[in-house]
């Protein structure tokens, strides 16, 4: 079967095609991070915040170049209304940790018998704060903040995405072209996932392929995840326990991304492996147009919950639901997306954020059908001065995704 582009060729005809996509990528500047920096600390006299916890993880990443995992020892930076960034780590990690900096600044260091919590607080006293609102990475695991808390009592925690969401909501030239770059690497990889499809081929064979053919187009990590389904099991947005072979006729849904920098992708293509039937276009279509309704909504300006709300009432019109019952639509038409995969806003009903140059989204709004399949386009917009531009286009049709 080599009908366009789904199935007729090898994992390894495949792999050797292609080639590394990032050769020409441009990184984020020190530069631009003393530019999140200081658009942080504005934010943070604007809202009385005298300091500004980042946690090891994606905020840290963001405001400082500095790639470290959370784990349960208390690593991460203190950022000052006023003044210098400074870092908190174990002893022991001070020199692996500078290395990872690009934004350089003080290390405050505790040994293994020691409370990295009293530190903290000793070193924002040492920052003149001893008291009023300090914010916590939103992301900061509940044994870091509880101790915190216990620490320095006199301080009031409080949640950090005013800051946080408030700078990485709204993407750069070069964050668009990073997210822009990691999505033409997925949509590659996907069509030569197609090509490699036959019966009796398992999920697990295909999500190996895909991770490799990651590697060859240039994530170093490989795939970032990977969703492969078959038949009935595509009625499951995030799969099965035991997943099916490939048969002929079967609905293949797959939904995976990389990382380039931090930054993510996350394309979903759901097509047949054979011959569609008169339902299975249907819905296809049905699925299209709710993708297409999303994106035509979305205007600067508005709420995100617009596109949402206007996929779901085109999807009701057409027979399904309502609201999130199946047939039908059963969760948010799509999600935020930058150096977390699921990150603010979100373009879901009470979403009230306004929709704004910058912002990047996922457009999702997936139909499940139990016992028969399903369908999730996914591909992901950013708003420009003109509206919404594809990072992708959308599928082309359920026997030629890919537009062949």
């Amino acid at each position: 079967m080599t009908q366009y582009g789904i199935g007729g060729s090898t994992a390894e005809q495949e792999l050797a095609k292609l080639t590394d996509m990032t050769a020409d990528v441009n990184f984020i500047s020190l530069d631009e991070y003393q530019a999140r920096i200081r658009k942080a600390q504005q934010l943070m006299r604007e809202h009385h915040i005298k300091a500004l916890y980042l946690n090891a993880g994606t905020n840290l990443y963001y405001f400082t170049g500095t790639k470290w995992y959370a784990s349960e020892r208390m690593v991460g930076a203190i950022l000052p209304v006023d003044g210098a960034i400074e870092y908190i780590a174990p002893h022991f990690e001070i020199s692996t940790l500078e290395q990872f900096m690009v934004v350089k600044g003080k290390v405050n260091a505790w040994h293994e018998h020691e409370s990295p919590y009293q530190l903290f607080a000793q070193t924002l006293a040492n920052m003149g704060v001893e008291q009023g609102q300090v914010a916590i990475d939103e992301s900061t695991a509940f044994f870091v903040a509880n101790g915190i808390n216990k620490a320095a009592s006199a301080l009031e925690l409080i949640d950090s995405k005013v800051v946080t969401a408030g700078c990485r909501m709204q993407k750069s030239a070069t964050e668009i072209a990073l997210l822009q770059r990691a999505k033409d690497m997925t949509l590659e990889v996907h069509k030569a996932a197609a090509r490699i499809l036959r019966p009796g081929i398992s999920t697990a064979e295909v999500e190996h392929f895909i991770n490799q053919a990651h590697k060859k187009v240039g994530a170093k990590a490989g795939s970032y995840f990977c969703i492969v389904l078959f038949g009935e099991d595509s009625a499951y947005p995030h799969g099965v326990a035991n997943p099916k072979a490939l048969e002929d006729n079967d609905i293949v849904l797959i939904d995976t991304g990389c990382q380039l920098e931090g930054y993510n992708s996350d394309i979903t293509r759901t097509y047949i492996f054979g011959t569609p039937t008169e339902r299975q276009t249907q819905v296809w279509e049905h699925e299209k147009q709710a993708q297409l309704k999303a994106f035509d909504a979305a205007k600067l300006g508005s709420p995100c919950e617009v596109a949402d709300i206007a996929a779901r009432q085109y999807l009701t019109e057409s027979g399904y639901g309502p609201e999130y019952n199946l047939p039908g639509l059963p969760h948010r038409t799509g999600h935020g997306i930058g150096l977390d995969i699921h990150e603010w806003p979100y373009l879901v009903r009470n979403d009230k954020t306004p929709l704004a140059v910058g912002m990047c989204f996922s457009n999702e709004p997936m139909l499940c059908i139990p016992g028969e399949f399903g369908i999730r386009h996914e591909d992901h917009f950013y708003m420009t001065e003109n509206g919404p531009k594809w990072f992708t286009e959308p599928a082309h049709s359920i026997d030629n995704p890919f537009g062949y």
